[in-house]
């Protein structure tokens, strides 16, 4: 059978932002065999494309003009355990949220501090996502990709995929290759990260840790300050913490004593993108239907009918603000096109 091709399709319901737009084409994949089929469609050469999870890491700010392929193939596997470690793969398809949940009641640990991160199992190394003190490469084993000009299956492994934070090869290739699985490696004998973000204070001290326990602190947390996207449209974080040298980072405590910072490996120092743009004053403040969380200053709202351009016009206000104050230039998340 054939797979349906939709025609100027709407995108409002597959971004997390919900803002209007639309594409020339949508395909819905749901088997990576059926990729060939688009492969060879004679339009799919000549047009722009764009692979397409979750949507909760994209801004759209006028219509796509070529092809959306939506991934939504499912599946989770144990391949195998060694002495040490869970083999488990999941489809680009899944849920994210839903995959940790079900690797907790498995009894594979690991990514316990990841858990309430909005998207797909696909998009999670594309973005190298990361959250309480863990980082997707952490826990990566490998992904099959499809080379969307070849048509060659591949596989890369954790140094193949180039991560580093919040990039890895396929964000800077991101209409090259479509991401069909990713397997990772979850340790049987987990080290629980419990230093960030007031996790350890909220865990039941007559109660022994768990995984679990963890994932249930971090939704919490994640609830706390994130606002439910199926709610009121967002897409999470909107800009990256900065990174600067620790010379750099020395020169703006002597001026910004409050400044929090966590040092990073090579002398970098993480600064906090949130509270930069605190302090500049934009937490709660509205640009028409664009506007920035009252719980979070680093997470853009959509108020209701918000376009992406108001969006990203607030977003390019409050990344003006924050360079003029601090001499720093602050990075999206999500891809704005």
């Amino acid at each position: 059978m054939s797979i349906k091709i939709e025609e100027n399709a709407s995108l409002k319901n597959l971004n997390s932002f919900a803002v209007e737009a639309c594409c020339r084409y949508l395909v819905r994949l749901k088997k990576p065999e059926q990729l060939k089929e688009i492969l060879a469609d004679p339009r799919f050469e000549k047009l722009p494309r764009l692979i397409l999870g979750g949507g909760s890491n994209i801004l759209f700010r006028q219509d796509f003009p070529g092809f959306v392929i939506q991934v939504k193939n499912r599946g989770i596997q144990l391949l195998y355990e060694d002495d040490v470690h869970y083999f488990v793969q999941a489809a680009a398809g899944e849920n994210w949220h839903a995959f940790v949940q079900h690797s907790l009641k498995q009894g594979w640990a690991g990514l316990e501090n990841l858990s309430c991160i909005p998207g797909t199992v696909g998009a999670a190394p594309i973005q190298n996502i990361g959250a309480y003190g863990v980082e997707l490469e952490e826990r990566f084993h490998a992904l099959n990709a499809i080379d969307l000009t070849t048509g060659e299956a591949i596989t890369f492994d954790r140094d193949a995929c180039q991560f580093s934070y919040r990039d890895s090869l396929f964000k800077k290739n991101r209409d090259h290759y479509l991401v069909t699985d990713v397997t990772f490696k979850l340790p049987k004998n987990p080290k629980w990260k419990l230093d960030y973000a007031g996790i350890h204070e909220m865990l039941d001290d007559t109660k022994p840790v768990s995984a679990r326990a963890i994932s249930d602190v971090v939704c919490q947390l994640r609830q706390k300050k994130l606002p439910d996207p199926t709610l009121i449209g967002n897409a999470g974080s909107f800009f990256k913490n900065p990174l600067v040298s620790d010379d750099r980072f020395q020169m703006l405590k002597a001026d910004f004593p409050d400044m929090p910072a966590w040092p990073q490996s090579d002398d970098l120092i993480k600064l906090s993108a949130a509270w930069l743009i605190e302090q500049c004053g934009w937490k709660g403040k509205r640009y028409r239907d664009a506007g920035v969380s009252e719980n979070h200053a680093l997470v853009l709202v959509n108020h209701g009918n918000a376009s992406g351009d108001e969006i990203w016009h607030l977003a390019e206000a409050i990344i003006h603000s924050v360079k003029e104050k601090y001499e720093i230039i602050l990075q999206p998340e999500p891809l704005i096109l």
